[in-house]
C-alpha cells in the first residue's frame, strides 16, 4: 500500500527499471540454448556439392540426352558425298528462223537469244556403302546425266560413273574409283523401325553442305500411290525431319547412325513432311543394279482403284455415273494398258479384282505388291467380278518396260 502512495514520477522509473531487468534475463537464456542447438550442424561445405548436383541433375540429364545425335552424325558423316550433276540438252532449230526474210524483218538478234544447246545443272547427296567406292542414291539424281561428280566432305573430288539406275523404285548406284579405302556408311535394317523413333537426315539441302535435321519417325509404309507418284513402286518411310531439294539421296539415320532409309524429296508441296526409301528395299535392289545395270520388275498393265462398299455405293446413287460397280471390296479395274499381260489376259475396264491365286485382295496397294513379288512370266491366276458373275483370268506378267505405264 506504501508502494501506491508513491510519487507518479518513482512508480514510472521502477516501472522501466522492472522491463528492463525482465529483457537481460531472456537474453542469458536464449544465449545458453543456442550454442547446445548448433553444435551437431554440419559445416556448409560438406552440403554444398550435393545440393548443386541435385539442382543441375535435370539439366545433366538433357544434354546428355541429345548428345546421340553427335555421335550418330559423327559416325556416318564421312561416307556421305555431294553428287553433282551436268546435262546438255539440244534444242532443236525451226527452219522459220533460218529464213533470210525472218531474219531480215527481225533481226538476227532475235535467233541469236534462243541457243541451240542449254546446260542444265543438278544437286543430290549420296553415301559411300563399299570401300571400293560404291555410291547410293537417287535414280532422278543422276538420270540422263553426261557428267557426275562426287564430292566427299573431306573435300576430294571423284568422276562419277552411273552404274545403274532403276526409275520405278528411284534408285541408282555410282562407282568412283579413288585407288584408296573410302570411309563407309553403317546401314542398318528398316524391318526393325518403329512410328516414333528418331530419324536423322543428313545430306545436302538447297546447296548447303554437310546439313542435318532430327524428326521422328511419322509412319511407316506410306504407299508412292498415297504420296501421289503413281510411277513408282515403294512403300516409303515418312518423318518429319526436314527433307528438301539437295537430300535426295543422302541417309536417314536411326539414334544408333546406322542407315534406314535414303532420302527422297519428291513433293516440293510437302511442307513439314518427307519421306525415305527403306534401306533393304534399297540393299536388294542395289545388289542388281552393281550386276545387271537395271532391275526386271513385272507388271499387269492396269491402273486401278482401291474399292469399298461405302465408295461402291456412292458412285452408284450418282445419277450421271455411267457404270453401277458391285458394292464389294476389291480393287476396280479404271484402264487396261493395249498390249498388256492384262489386255491379253482379258481383263476389261470396269472389273473389280477379288483374288490372285486364291489370296484375298482388297486395296490396289496389295495388289501391286503380289505383283511386284512375283516372277517374270509367272501365270497368276486372277478372279474378277464382272456385273453378277465372276471369272477366273489367267494373266502372265511380262516385263516394265516404262514406269509411266
Amino acid at each position: 500500500m506504501q508502494f501506491l502512495k508513491l510519487p507518479r514520477s518513482l512508480r514510472q522509473l521502477s516501472t522501466h527499471v522492472l522491463a528492463i531487468a525482465l529483457g537481460v534475463l531472456l537474453t542469458v537464456s536464449t544465449l545458453q540454448v543456442l550454442p547446445s542447438q548448433a553444435e551437431p550442424a554440419p559445416p556448409l561445405t560438406v552440403e554444398t556439392p550435393q545440393l548443386i548436383a541435385q539442382r543441375q541433375s535435370p539439366a545433366t540429364g538433357a544434354i546428355s540426352s541429345s548428345s546421340f545425335v553427335t555421335a550418330a552424325v559423327n559416325r556416318v558423316g564421312s561416307a556421305v558425298v555431294r553428287i553433282d550433276t551436268e546435262r546438255t540438252i539440244t534444242r532443236r532449230v525451226d527452219p522459220f528462223m533460218e529464213d533470210p526474210f525472218f531474219r531480215r524483218f527481225f533481226g538476227d538478234g532475235f535467233s541469236q537469244q534462243m541457243p541451240p544447246e542449254q546446260q542444265l545443272r543438278g544437286l543430290g547427296s549420296g553415301f559411300i556403302i563399299d570401300k571400293s567406292g560404291l555410291v547410293m542414291t537417287n535414280a532422278h539424281v543422276v538420270d540422263k546425266a553426261d557428267k557426275v561428280t562426287v564430292r566427299l566432305k573431306d573435300g576430294r573430288t571423284f568422276e562419277g560413273k552411273v552404274q545403274g539406275i532403276d526409275e520405278v523404285t528411284d534408285l541408282a548406284v555410282v562407282k568412283i574409283n579413288t585407288g584408296s579405302d573410302l570411309p563407309v556408311a553403317p546401314l542398318g535394317s528398316s524391318n526393325g523401325v518403329q512410328v516414333g523413333d528418331w530419324a536423322i537426315a543428313v545430306g545436302n539441302p538447297l546447296g548447303f553442305d554437310n546439313t542435318v535435321t532430327l524428326g521422328i519417325v511419322s509412319t511407316l509404309k506410306r504407299s508412292s500411290a498415297q504420296v501421289g507418284i503413281n510411277d513408282k513402286r515403294l512403300d516409303f518411310i515418312q518423318t518429319d525431319a526436314a527433307i528438301n531439294p539437295g537430300n535426295s539421296g543422302g541417309p536417314l539415320l536411326n539414334g544408333q547412325g546406322e542407315v534406314i532409309g535414303i532420302n527422297t524429296a519428291i513433293r516440293p508441296d510437302a511442307m513439314g513432311i518427307g519421306f525415305a526409301i527403306p534401306i533393304d528395299k534399297a540393299k536388294a535392289i542395289a545388289g542388281q543394279l552393281q550386276r545387271d545395270g537395271k532391275v526386271a520388275h513385272p507388271y499387269l498393265g492396269v491402273q486401278m482403284l482401291t474399292l469399298t462398299p461405302e465408295l461402291a455405293k456412292q458412285n452408284n446413287t450418282d445419277p450421271n455415273s455411267p457404270i453401277q460397280i458391285p458394292e464389294i471390296n476389291g480393287v476396280f479395274v479404271m484402264r487396261v494398258v493395249p498390249n498388256s499381260p492384262a489386255a491379253s489376259a482379258g481383263i476389261r475396264r470396269g472389273d473389280v479384282i477379288l483374288q490372285v491365286d486364291g489370296k484375298a485382295i482388297t486395296s490396289a496397294e496389295q495388289l501391286q505388291n503380289v505383283v511386284e513379288d512375283s516372277r517374270l512370266g509367272q501365270v497368276l491366276q486372277v478372279k474378277v467380278q464382272r456385273g453378277n458373275q465372276t471369272q477366273q483370268l489367267s494373266v502372265r506378267t511380262a516385263e516394265l518396260q516404262n514406269a509411266s505405264s
